[in-house]
C-alpha cells in the first residue's frame, strides 16, 4: 500500500490547477483534490468489550463460549501478554491516542476528575486520536456503544460537543455515555441527540440494537461508496454491569457452575495450559485476601452465586455472538479478506465492584447499601432483567482472571490489567492462528493501525500541534514470532496502586484495599504502601513476590517508576477513591447557583449537571396545568428503581416519592385530586444535617395547603447514579422509581416552570427553612 507521510492535517490546499479565463469557455476547471486513502486501503474494526477478565472466554482457557474471538484468532494472532490500564476511561483514552492515560488527563473515570492535569478530564486538542487522524485520511468513521470519555459537566444537552465522538473525528455515533447502562431500558444517543429505542419495544436490548445499527451503517457505507474504507469502533458496554443478557443465553450455563469459583480457576489453568495461552510451569496465584472459600459458604448463597455467574456467562456470550453479527455483515458485502481487525477482550480485569455477595442493586453500593445473600435470594427470579442492577460476586471476578492477583481497579497487578487480544487483516497479516507473546499494552494499538495502513503519525491537526504519541507498533510481531519485544517499560496507575514494568520484571504496590471495598485504610500515597517483585519473564502470573530477596533490582524498578510520573503526568498521587466523587471539586454548568428554573418539559439532564440536593435542605415549586381531574403523570424527576425521587400526579392526586437503594421508599400522597386547571405543587426536604446520606422531615403543598408530611430516614449520599438515569421534567425515561407506574409517563398537561432551590446546612437552618417556606403544623410535624 502506498504510505501517505503527511504530518499536518489537514493537508494544506493545492493551488487551483486549472484555467480561469474571462469567459468559462476559455477556461479549465478542476475541484480540489478531496482526502483520499490509497487504492484498496482496507477496512478497520476495532471492538473492545468491557470488564471482562483474561480468563473468562473460552478463546483464552476460561469456561465462557466466544466462538467470534475464535474466528479471528483462526484468521490472524492471539497476543497473551497485552495490557490495559485497570479501568474503564482510562483505558479508552490511552487506546484511542495512542499516548497514556495521564498523558490525555485521564487518569482516572470522568466521575472522578480532579484539578490536575493528569487527572482533570479534558482529552486536550494536542492529542488528537484514531477517529480524527483516519477521517482525514479518506476513511469513513462510527462509534457504536460506549463513550466514558466525556467530562462529567460536558454530558448535557448544553454541550460542548466537542468531547463527544463527532467532536473526536467519528462522523456516526450511536450508544451511551457513560460508565455502564440498563441494556433493557437504555438512555441511547443518535449523534448527540438522545432518544428512547427501549420505549414501547418490550423484547428490546441494547446489545443487539448496536449490532443492528452497526451493520446497517456497514451495508450502507459499502452500498453507497464500496471503494471507500470505513472504520468503525465497536464498544458495546457489555460485560459491564447491569448484566442484562436475553434468557436464553443464560439456559445455556445452567448448572456449568455448580463446581464454585476455586475449582473453576483449577480447571481454567488447566485449559489453558492445554491451549499453550501460559507457559507449561504456570503456577495459579493464591485467592486473594477476604475472598471466602468456595466450600466455605452455605447453601443459599452457592444457589444465588452460581446463578449470578450463569447470568454473567449468557452475557459474555451473546455480546461475543453480537461481535459476530457485525464481522458477518463485513462478509456478506465482501470485504473480510481486506478488514484488519483488532479485537480487545475486555478494558481491564474482571468487575470485583459487585462485592462479596454480589448485588441486585449496584447503583445503592456507591451509598453504603449492601444487601446479604439471604436478603438478595428472594428476588433471584429477578436479576438480569430491567429490575435489577445486577452483578456477580467477587469470587467469580477473581476467577474470570486466572491465573492472576486481583481484579479490575488494581492497576498494580495482572489482575486488572491483563485482557486477551486477537488481530486479522487476512489479506495481509501472516501468523493464523499462532499465538505471539511481546509484551504489549493499550496505548501501542492506535500506532499498530496507523503503520499498517501506512499512515504518519501527524505533527499537527487541525492547527494545533501535537503531543507524540507514546505508543509503538506491534506490526513487527506478524512475521515474526520470535521477534524481541519493542516496548520495554511501562507503567500503570490508578487510586495510587501503582506497577512499572521494564525488561521483563514488574514492581508493583500491595493495594492498600480491595477494590470490593469502600473502606480503605489510611495510608501516605508514597511512603505507606509496600511493594511487590516479579520476574514476569519466568513467572508468568506474578506468582513468587521477590522483593525481599532483590532488593536492589525492587530499588532500581521504584526510582524507574516515579521517573516515568514525572513525564506522564501522573503526579500528585492519590488514593482518596472516596472524595473524588464530590462534584463541587469540578466545573459546573451550576457553579454556585443556588435556584434552578427549568421551562416546561425536559429529559435526560445527566445528574453532573442536574441540581445537586444531596446532603442538604431544598425546595420544589412546579407550576402546572391539567385539563382533567385525574390527570396522572410525571412532574419531576432523578433516578430510578434503584436510587431516585419523583415528583407526579396519580389519578389526580400529587405524590412524592423517595427511593433509597431500593430497599427503603418514602411516598407521600395528596388525599384530594387536584381539579382542571392551574396549580403549584410544591415538595419541602429539610436535611437533619450531621455529615453524608442522612435523614430529614419532607412536606407536600398543593396551592400552598399542606396535603402530607413523611420523615426519609436516609437519602443519596455520594450519587443517585452513575450514568443510566438522568434528571427529567414532563416525562420519565430509564426506570420509574416505583412501580407503581412505567416510563415514559408523560405529564398530559402542561409545565409551566419547575424552581428547584437549595439550602444548604450553612446557608440556614433547619428551622428558619421550615418557617419560611412551610405552614399548617408542620413544625409540630417535625418535632414528632
Amino acid at each position: 500500500m502506498t504510505e501517505n507521510l503527511a504530518t499536518t492535517l489537514p493537508e494544506p490546499i493545492p493551488p487551483f490547477s486549472g484555467r480561469i479565463g474571462e469567459r468559462a469557455a476559455d477556461s479549465s476547471p478542476a475541484f480540489t483534490p478531496q482526502a483520499a486513502p490509497p487504492a484498496g486501503a482496507p477496512n478497520v474494526v476495532l471492538i473492545l468489550l468491557d470488564d471482562v477478565g483474561f480468563g473468562a472466554s473460552s478463546s483464552f482457557g476460561g469456561p465462557i463460549n466466544t466462538p467470534t474471538v475464535d474466528r479471528v484468532a483462526g484468521q490472524g494472532t492471539k497476543f497473551n501478554t497485552f495490557h490495559t490500564t485497570a479501568m474503564c476511561s482510562p483505558t479508552r483514552a490511552a487506546l484511542l491516542s495512542g499516548r497514556n492515560h495521564h498523558s490525555v488527563h485521564t487518569g482516572q473515570i470522568m466521575e472522578m476528575a480532579t484539578g490536575y492535569p493528569g487527572y482533570d478530564s479534558l482529552f486536550g486538542k494536542d492529542t488528537a486520536g484514531i477517529g480524527e487522524i483516519l477521517r482525514q485520511h479518506g476513511w469513513n468513521t462510527a462509534w457504536f456503544g460506549k463513550n466514558h470519555n466525556v467530562p462529567d459537566w460536558e454530558t448535557s444537552q448544553a454541550g460542548p460537543f466537542d468531547r463527544w465522538p463527532s467532536g473526536l473525528g467519528f462522523e456516526k455515533f450511536y450508544g451511551f455515555i457513560g460508565g455502564d447502562m440498563n441494556q433493557w431500558r437504555p438512555n441511547v444517543f443518535d449523534g448527540t441527540q438522545p432518544i428512547e429505542p427501549s420505549v414501547g419495544n418490550p423484547h428490546y436490548n441494547l446489545d443487539y440494537d448496536l449490532a443492528d445499527q452497526a451493520v446497517s451503517y456497514i451495508r450502507m457505507q459499502k452500498s453507497v461508496a464500496p471503494d471507500k474504507p470505513f472504520f468503525v469502533y465497536y464498544a458495546p458496554g457489555a460485560t459491564h454491569a447491569p448484566h442484562h443478557p436475553r434468557a436464553e443465553w443464560v439456559k445455556k450455563y445452567a448448572g456449568a457452575f455448580d463446581m464454585g469459583w476455586d475449582v473453576l480457576r483449577e480447571q481454567t489453568l488447566a485449559r489453558q495450559k492445554a491451549l499453550g495461552i501460559v507457559p507449561q510451569d504456570t503456577e495459579l496465584t493464591v485467592r486473594s485476601e477476604g475472598i471466602p472459600a468456595w466450600d466455605s459458604l452455605t447453601e443459599h448463597q452457592k444457589t444465588l452465586y452460581v446463578r449470578m455467574m450463569e447470568i454473567y456467562a449468557g452475557y459474555l456470550e451473546q455480546t461475543d455472538f453480537n461481535v459476530g453479527r457485525v464481522l458477518d455483515a463485513i462478509d456478506q458485502v465482501g470485504q473480510t479478506d481486506n478488514t484488519l481487525v483488532i479485537y480487545i477482550i475486555g478494558d481491564n480485569g474482571a468487575s470485583a465492584e459487585g462485592q462479596v455477595e454480589g448485588a441486585i442493586n449496584l447503583e445503592s453500593a456507591m451509598n453504603g447499601v449492601v444487601l446479604t445473600a439471604e436478603q438478595m435470594l428472594p428476588h433471584i427470579d429477578d436479576l438480569g432483567t430491567w429490575k435489577t442492577y445486577n452483578h456477580y460476586p467477587v469470587g467469580w471476578a477473581h476467577a474470570m482472571d486466572t491465573p492472576f492477583q486481583w481484579t479490575k481497579q488494581i492497576a498494580s497487578h495482572y489482575g486488572g490489567t491483563r485482557n486477551g487480544m486477537v488481530i486479522s487483516w487476512p489479506d495481509k497479516l501472516a501468523g493464523h492462528g499462532q499465538l505471539r507473546q511481546q509484551w504489549h499494552h493499550v496505548i501501542d494499538v492506535t500506532p499498530t493501525i496507523l503503520d499498517l495502513l501506512g499512515i504518519a503519525e501527524p505533527d499537527e491537526v487541525n492547527g494545533v500541534p501535537q503531543r507524540p504519541m507514546e505508543g509503538v507498533s506491534m506490526a513487527y510481531t506478524f512475521d515474526n514470532a520470535d521477534a524481541e519485544s519493542v516496548r520495554r517499560t511501562q507503567y500503570f496507575e490508578l487510586f495510587g496502586n501503582r506497577a512499572i514494568y521494564h525488561d521483563g520484571w514488574i514492581a508493583g504496590t500491595t493495594p492498600a484495599g480491595p477494590p470490593w471495598s469502600s473502606i480503605i485504610p489510611k495510608l501516605d500515597v508514597i511512603d505507606g504502601y509496600t511493594w511487590e517483585l516479579y520476574h514476569v519473564a519466568v513467572d508468568f502470573s506474578e506468582a513468587k513476590n521477590l522483593a525481599a530477596e532483590q532488593p536492589e533490582k525492587l530499588a532500581e524498578l521504584k526510582a524507574l517508576f516515579y521517573e516515568e510520573a514525572r513525564k506522564y503526568n501522573v503526579l500528585p498521587l492519590d488514593n482518596d477513591r472516596v472524595l473524588r466523587l464530590n462534584p463541587k471539586q469540578r466545573p459546573s454548568l451550576s457553579g454556585d447557583r443556588t435556584s434552578f428554573t427549568f421551562y416546561g418539559s425536559s429529559k435526560r439532564i445527566p445528574e453532573g449537571v442536574a441540581p445537586d440536593m444531596k446532603n442538604k435542605s431544598w425546595r420544589l415549586t412546579a407550576d402546572i396545568s391539567i385539563d382533567t381531574g385525574d390527570a396522572s403523570g410525571m412532574i419531576a424527576t432523578l433516578g430510578g428503581l434503584f436510587n431516585g425521587w419523583a415528583l407526579y400526579l396519580q389519578d389526580g392526586k400529587p405524590i412524592f416519592h423517595y427511593n433509597f437503594g431500593n430497599v427503603e421508599h418514602t411516598h407521600l400522597v395528596g388525599s384530594t385530586p387536584l381539579a382542571a386547571g392551574t396549580h403549584t405543587i410544591a415538595f419541602d426536604f429539610v436535611y437533619d444535617g450531621g455529615g453524608l446520606g442522612k435523614g430529614g422531615n419532607a412536606t407536600l403543598t398543593a396551592n400552598g395547603e399542606q396535603v402530607a408530611t413523611g420523615r426519609i430516614e436516609h437519602t443519596v449520599g455520594n450519587r443517585f447514579t452513575m450514568s443510566v438515569e438522568t434528571f427529567d421534567i414532563g416525562q420519565d425515561t430509564g426506570t420509574p422509581v416505583n412501580l407503581d407506574y412505567d416510563v415514559p409517563f408523560i405529564f398530559p398537561g402542561s409545565i409551566n416552570t419547575v424552581t428547584i432551590d437549595l439550602h444548604p446546612q450553612d446557608d440556614t437552618t433547619a428551622a428558619a427553612h421550615a418557617a419560611s417556606h412551610v405552614q399548617n403544623g408542620y413544625e409540630e410535624a417535625m418535632r414528632d
